[in-house]
């Protein structure tokens, strides 16, 4: 392939990035504010709304947002393809690379930039904080498969965070909320926090769907085969996340309404923190990729996968632990909505950088799409959320 015909092609599709979104991932954004609105309105139609929903309790969380937040979980978990765990492994530079970025450095940069930004608002930088501990295991796949990036790297990638979170979750939140904050001398989160309040909230709400994502997995390709799955499973069940995601909003700001429309200030200073974040972190990511040597699609998979951040488990987190009407589940909520415009900004910054840094690169064996066809991995379903 020449390479006016690579230039050609790189243009071509780099112009359709958001018409290789489903109508439902592209105006996601405005879904959430939906949802918000909606959520108010109901708030002020029922003021004796919590107190209904805690008549029937999953540990300490009502049974309609556990719902929620499990109808979150299960479809993105079960669109993972765990058989191909062992093949990208083996890629050590990208693997480790992966894991320093996501767990090392992620969540030390979004404490950072909570504890600067968010000083005066405890509730809400704890909340900062959760999100940060969170890595990405659903949206990521998009944004890495608009930007040409590795999808089975990817893929693999979201096996490691999703497994690794189950463990490790727990122990960064209690590292992040107790004891980092006492060796600076600074404000723990609360006398009332407990390092099992995280546990059973991550054991629960991402612990119970990836043993169900697995077995979904597992047993419906054994069974089915591949194209099935992925051609006919998998777009039915897809819709549900975003479902779940935005009924969970608009219990939130059902309950929430009085917090927010009393300090909507307050409320907006939650996405200064996550725009910081986004642009660091996935700058930061890929500018390590590049000096690691890795080739384009390598380096930006790693960028996504570092930067994205999993706001199902953190809002399951915040309520499970610190309850429905806390500002750190607002907090959470809050995420999915700087999340989308900023990183389909930063797919658009990834496609500028391969043409500036990557020039040398031809296409990449199915490392990027047909223009104006969707992708097999956006095309599995109407969202990965």
């Amino acid at each position: 392939m020449t390479r006016a015909n690579i230039d050609h092609q790189k243009t071509e599709f780099e112009g359709s990035v958001l018409q290789q979104l489903s109508t439902l991932d592209r105006f996601l954004p405005v879904w959430i504010g939906v949802a918000m609105a909606v959520g108010l309105l109901l708030g002020r139609a029922f003021p004796g709304l919590n107190d209904q929903l805690d008549r029937v309790k999953i540990d300490t969380t009502s049974l309609p947002i556990a719902v929620g937040l499990l109808g979150m979980m299960y479809p993105v978990l079960a669109k993972v393809r765990y058989d191909r765990l062992q093949r990208v492994t083996a890629d050590r530079p990208l693997v480790i690379s992966s894991l320093l970025l996501n767990w090392v450095v992620g969540p030390a940069l979004m404490f950072t930039l909570a504890w600067l930004l968010l000083p005066d608002l405890p509730e809400f930088r704890t909340g900062i904080i959760l999100v940060g501990l969170a890595r990405c295991i659903a949206m990521v796949l998009i944004w890495n498969t608009l930007a040409c990036g590795d999808r089975e790297a990817a893929a693999v990638l979201v096996v490691l965070n999703s497994v690794f979170q189950v463990g490790a979750y727990a122990f960064l939140g209690y590292f992040y909320l107790e004891l980092l904050p006492g060796w600076l001398g600074l404000e723990k989160t609360s006398v009332d926090f407990a390092f099992w309040d995280i546990a059973k909230s991550v054991l629960i709400f991402l612990g119970l769907p990836l043993v169900l994502g697995f077995l979904t997995s597992f047993v419906g390709r054994r069974k089915k085969g591949d194209q099935w799955y992925d051609e006919r499973f998998l777009p039915r069940i897809g819709p549900l996340a975003l479902y779940s995601l935005l009924f969970t909003i608009v219990v939130l700001f059902a309950i929430q309404g009085d917090a927010i429309t009393s300090q909507p200030w307050d409320v907006a200073r939650i996405a200064v923190p996550l725009v910081c974040y986004f642009a660091l972190m996935w700058t930061t990511s890929f500018a390590w990729g590049k000096l690691q040597g890795l080739d384009y699609a390598r380096t930006t998979t790693l960028a996504f996968t570092a930067a994205g951040n999993n706001f199902e488990l953190a809002i399951a987190v915040a309520i499970g632990t610190f309850g429905v009407q806390s500002g750190q589940a607002l907090a959470g909520v809050v995420g999915p909505l700087i999340e989308v415009p900023a990183l389909v900004t930063l797919v658009y910054v990834a496609l500028w950088a391969r043409r500036r840094y990557f020039r040398d690169e031809g296409a990449a064996p199915g490392s990027t799409p047909r223009a104006g066809a969707p992708d097999e991995m956006v095309a599995s379903g109407e969202t990965e959320r």
